[in-house]
């Protein structure tokens, strides 16, 4: 905001440009009485955004100052509208009482809300913010969502497209930077992503919060996360007490896959739509609670390579299979469990409610029966699972007996706790009770005193208790009721008496002391809840797990899935491998399943076939196969074995990168750098036709090199699919290559997809069959036809022969079927209707004559 002469506005004017200039980024929103109010250029974004009314107010100077305001009751939807378009917000509270100020009260921030510090996260959502360091050989990234504490550190090699792969993937709201950090590479990455970057080089933080990172190994790691850490602290200004230790993410910890791969086998939503109906993460999610679903999530994107937890996880599977019945009761137990991981983020931050202990008081009433179930499933890893949840029986049985069922929304205005509770409560409400009977009483007494029997006693904010008669019954109202006018409505007038005026002063008194003894009764209940936020935390992260689990079995049995053998050799033997999402996507027509078989004499295997009939369906469905085998899950197959790979590389499908300006022959090449670059003899190399994107012998020889390098220098297991049927030579070079090939049949010109994996190379690219599919001119087909056949006989160039002017396009021309004239007085019967003047009578009977006419 540009530099304004604070001197001309009046005091309140002066305060809001004061902290204004603190948080020149942010829209500050200035509390005044029950609305947040915006000023100057916040007026003008905030109206716009918000589509709400712009007006002025005078403020001392000689020009008004613009303003919009939205009701304190309802500023959170539109603090939500305007993080959700990547723009921050200070709230601006009074911060002493009225009361005692002396002068203009003073008003400070009391949070400011980013993308990235934003709690309200809605069900399994994960919303993080990033801190991103450089050193002399690595970036740092520390990553943490606000909302259930956790956090993450990784150390990537110091190359800008890793660092961005890491990011995409992480997909943060938010990115922290110090002011000395060269963000000019990330530009256009968080300006078309709608990321926002923060600049802080502050790291120093309390001593209190040093647990939550001395397990980083190096200065620089330590020093990322610490900068984050302060950050938050700053924009929140409190203490953040759910926040939990970084867990370090090392390479070698699980499955790696960078956001290509991730975006291509549509792990998490589609590659064509962006949606989560498609998904991997759709297809499973079959978990009972918002943890259990962010749970897999991460799962999901970060799969296991420890073999003893996945097989412990097969068991499990196994046993929830076979006690079906006690599954059940745990998945119904599990729909009563709450979003434990939330409401402790929300204890700690100080914004919850009543609601939220009601709703942790729930969960906690489902623990005992919960851990009785799994100790029935008398299984090694339930028997853990269930010794090492914690009922938190004392503070189940304190919120039990505090809270009412269905308390207020807010903390402010009483109803919150059960009799019983707190003597001293108690005694108020039984005041404020025999007051409120007094009132009846009063009420009937009247009635009978004044011989008006509708009139009534009633209360609002604004007036208090009055006595309210119906118009036709004002005459009745006498000077000697002793009643004073105070409010005349349309129907009724409304009095006081002062006797009641005393009485009310009562009333409102009891009333107020109760509202304020319940919110101190709150704070510390809320208090007593804090000091189990860890242990809370560590339910939370068990329950996630049985409810994965749980899903994993329901999946096992709703897509007929199989458990895999995890193998110590790098040999892939699946047998009759489905795809499950494209099953599930297309009930009505049948999958064919398809072996993957890949030996320790085979390490690629080179796929040819038409397009359209299911290479790309084959690849992606091993990557599936194996991203499910290494999270715990069962598989789709009829049997499979299959070793634990430690990365998967994929390049399937071809798109340009316009956001970056890389053409699709840019993004090929750059997605087979980073696997040839990073890929070991374990990882898993999925390549759809490599090359397409320049010139026929460019991209071929290319082809060829990059699956001899993979052969010869790398070794791992690979699947490529191409056009370019030279290739298939390579078989008889290469000794751990294999030609396969989906098959096809021509039917008099029409191409049928059989989808079924034979060995071989193809005998016949289909491509022109494939064009007739989409009812291209049948003379194009045809000169197409001729082209080919004369590009086979020249070896790829074009003989005079085939010159444009020799073929009669005009001969092969579809012969056009006629429109047949329909009867000109049924036309103009119709054209006589007037469609919205017609009754249903007559339009049956307009119908009616042109059928007897037809």
């Amino acid at each position: 905001m540009e530099t304004i002469d604070k001197s001309m506005y009046t005091p309140m004017m002066r305060q809001f440009l004061t902290i204004k200039e603190d948080y020149n980024d942010a829209i500050v929103f200035f509390r005044l009485g029950d609305f947040y109010e915006m000023f100057f250029t916040d007026a003008y974004i905030a109206s716009r955004e918000l589509e709400i009314q712009l007006t002025a107010r005078d403020a001392g100077a000689k020009e008004r100052v613009p303003m919009c305001g939205v009701p304190h009751h309802a500023s959170e939807a539109y603090i939500e509208r305007l993080i959700n378009k990547g723009f921050k917000v200070a709230v601006v509270e009074q911060v002493e009482d009225p009361s005692t100020a002396k002068g203009i009260v003073k008003r400070d921030v009391v949070r400011l809300i980013t993308p990235g510090t934003y709690m309200d996260i809605k069900n399994d959502d994960i919303s993080y913010i990033a801190s991103v360091g450089l050193n002399i050989n690595n970036y740092t990234v520390s990553y943490l969502d606000i909302s259930t504490g956790e956090s993450f550190s990784i150390l990537l090699p110091k190359d800008q497209d890793v660092l961005l792969s890491e990011l995409n993937q992480i997909e943060p709201k938010e990115i922290i930077i110090s002011s000395y950090f060269d963000q000019s590479f990330l530009e256009n990455y968080t300006k078309n992503n709608g990321i926002l970057v923060s600049f802080n080089t502050d790291t120093q933080t309390p001593s209190f919060m040093d647990h939550l990172y001395n397990n980083l190994p190096s200065k620089e790691e330590k020093k990322t996360y610490k900068r984050l850490l302060n950050y938050i602290i700053k924009t929140q200004k409190r203490e953040l007490m759910h926040l939990k230790e970084v867990k370090i993410l090392e390479a070698s910890s699980y499955l790696r896959m960078d956001s290509s791969a991730v975006k291509n086998l549509e792990l998490t939503e589609t590659m064509r739509s962006s949606n989560r109906i498609g998904s991997l993460f759709w297809l499973i999610d079959k978990c009972e609670t918002a943890m259990g679903s962010r749970f897999l999530k991460k799962q999901i994107l970060r799969p296991l390579v420890n073999k003893e937890i996945i097989v412990k996880r097969y068991d499990t599977i196994d046993v929830l299979n076979k006690e079906f019945i006690i599954k059940e009761e745990i998945n119904n137990l599990l729909k009563n469990v709450y979003d434990l991981e939330r409401i402790v983020g929300r204890i700690s931050y100080g914004n919850t409610n009543a609601k939220d202990l009601v709703q942790l008081r729930r969960s906690l009433k489902v623990l005992p029966e919960l851990i009785k179930n799994l100790k029935a499933l008398k299984s090694d890893h339930t028997d853990f699972l269930s010794e090492n949840i914690n009922s938190l029986d004392e503070l189940a049985s304190l919120l039990e007996k505090a809270l009412v069922e269905d308390p207020p929304l807010t903390i402010k205005e009483g109803n919150m706790f059960k009799e019983n509770y707190d003597t001293n409560l108690d005694e108020i409400r039984n005041s404020s009770s025999n007051l409120k009977i007094w009132l009846k009483e009063l009420e009937q007494k009247e009635q009978t005193r004044t011989g008006i029997k509708k009139l009534k006693i009633g209360y609002n904010r604004v007036f208090g208790y009055y006595i309210e008669v119906p118009k036709g019954q004002i005459a009745n109202v006498k000077d000697e009721f002793g009643y004073i006018r105070k409010q005349t409505l349309s129907n009724s007038e409304r009095y006081i008496t002062d006797e009641l005026k005393s009485k009310e002063t009562i009333i409102l008194s009891g009333e107020e002391k109760s509202v304020k003894l319940e919110y101190e009764l709150f704070l510390e209940l809320r208090e007593i809840t804090s000091k189990n936020i860890s242990i809370i935390q560590k339910n939370a992260s068990l329950i996630s797990e049985i409810d994965m689990l749980i899903a994993f079995s329901k999946i096992s049995e709703e897509l007929d899935l199989i458990r895999p053998a995890i193998i110590d050799n790098d040999e892939i033997n699946i047998i009759d491998s489905r795809h499950p999402i494209v099953e599930k996507i297309n009930p009505s027509e049948a999958f064919i399943p398809n072996d993957i078989i890949m030996d320790k004499d085979v390490s690629i295997k080179l796929i040819t076939g038409p397009n359209m009939s299911g290479k790309s369906t084959y690849m992606r469905q091993l990557a599936i196969t194996v991203i499910l085998a290494q999270m715990g899950s069962f598989v789709p197959a009829k049997s499979a074995s299959i070793p634990i790979f430690d990365q998967i590389f994929t390049r399937i499908g071809a798109s340009d990168d316009l956001v970056s300006g890389k053409s699709t022959f840019m993004v090929e090449m750059l997605d087979a750098n980073n696997a040839i670059k990073n890929a070991t003899k374990n990882s898993l190399i999925l390549f759809d036709e490599i090359g397409r994107g320049t010139a026929t012998y460019d991209g071929m020889a290319l082809a060829q090199a990059i699956i001899e390098y993979i052969h010869e220098k790398i070794g791992c297991k690979t699947l490529f699919s191409t056009h370019y049927h030279e290739l298939t030579d390579l078989e008889n070079h290469l000794d751990k290559l294999k030609n396969v090939h989906v098959s096809a049949e021509d039917e008099n010109g029409k191409i049928v997809f059989l989808h079924k994996l034979k060995e071989g190379p193809t005998d016949k690219s289909y491509g022109i069959n494939v064009a007739s599919l989409a009812n291209l001119p049948k003379a194009l087909i045809e000169r197409s036809k001729i082209i080919l056949n004369d590009l086979e006989k020249n070896h790829q160039k074009l003989s005079n022969d085939s010159s444009i002017t020799l073929f009669n396009f005009d001969e092969f021309e579809e012969e056009k079927t006629e429109i047949p004239k329909i009867n000109n007085e049924i036309t103009d019967m119709l054209n006589d209707i007037s469609i919205d003047e017609i009754t249903p009578i007559e339009a049956l009977n307009i119908l009616n004559k042109i059928i007897n006419k037809i």
